[in-house]
């Protein structure tokens, strides 16, 4: 199942742009051949309803759809100047709800760009959100960058799950002072099988994201090879991070204290939370 979401979301990815201002768009014509619309009149008339519902959530369409000319080659060696639309990431959901529900892709587009929005929503407005808000979220955002880790430790050379348990703990011992993971349940007070991500609060959760992020790219960007070699780049990385956070004179994450609720029980509060407002 992991396989086919990680496939469902790179569909998208793959299309997806950044302008020189670091703003992330799609363009309608590539977007059409994704969703499966042979005919671009007919796509127009999904885009039509989509600036529709914008609209009437009183936001200004001109912000989310953007019209551009592309140049295409003709044939015979000519140049003819071709429509096209400049689409946010919210644009992009507007036209998922109003495109054909029969077709599979768009049922797939439609979870893409509702993560994807709300994940953005959570960003822009998280000064303004709870701590427990602010757990849920980060968490999230770690499992997706574990999972992006875990790929590029495999690229490395990190391939058994043993080493890749080893993998984790060079991380950990970097940025806790020498800690591995078993040490950090202890001080935390956790069983072996609960989750050291699941009792870490907002600021902790933060700096491990921050960890997590920055050795994937570092493995990536250098294309380091072989467990030892990826193993050292994941304590060097998780070192800096500790250094950083000693520099700004903050607390180091394993004399951070741990939340009395675990992610689970959050995300059951807010379940239950969620069923009662949808009762009333």
């Amino acid at each position: 199942m992991t396989d086919i979401i990680t496939y469902n979301e790179q569909i998208f990815e793959n299309i997806r742009h950044i302008n020189e201002y670091g703003q992330e768009y799609w363009l309608a014509r590539e977007l059409q051949n994704i969703l499966e619309y042979t005919e671009w009149r007919n796509f127009v008339k999904v885009i039509d309803k989509a600036k529709i519902a914008c609209h009437n959530s009183g936001i200004d369409i001109n912000q989310h759809f953007v019209d551009v000319n592309k140049s295409s080659p003709m044939p015979n060696g000519g140049i003819r100047s071709i429509d096209d639309i400049q689409l946010s990431r919210y644009a992009c959901y507007l036209i998922m709800q109003n495109g054909d529900p029969r077709k599979e892709i768009i049922a797939i587009g439609q979870t893409y760009f509702a993560v994807k929005t709300r994940q953005q929503e959570l960003i822009d407005n998280y000064e303004q959100l709870t701590e427990d808000q602010k757990r849920l979220a980060i968490r999230q955002e770690m499992k997706r960058h574990n999972t992006a880790l875990a790929e590029a430790a495999h690229n490395a050379g990190v391939i058994e799950p043993l080493d890749y348990a080893v993998f984790q703990n060079y991380g950990y011992m970097g940025l806790y002072g020498g800690l591995k993971a078993q040490d950090i349940k202890q001080r935390k007070g956790l069983k072996k099988s609960q989750d050291i991500l699941d009792h870490m609060g907002s600021t902790e959760l933060a700096a491990n994201l921050f960890r997590a992020t920055q050795t994937e790219e570092k493995l990536r960007r250098d294309n380091v090879q072989g467990k030892y070699e990826a193993n050292m780049t994941h304590y060097n990385v998780g070192a800096k991070v500790r250094q950083t956070i000693k520099d700004l004179g903050g607390t180091m994450p394993e004399n951070l204290p741990t939340p009395p609720k675990s992610i689970q029980q959050i995300e059951k509060e807010q379940k239950k939370l969620l069923n009662k407002t949808n009762e009333e």
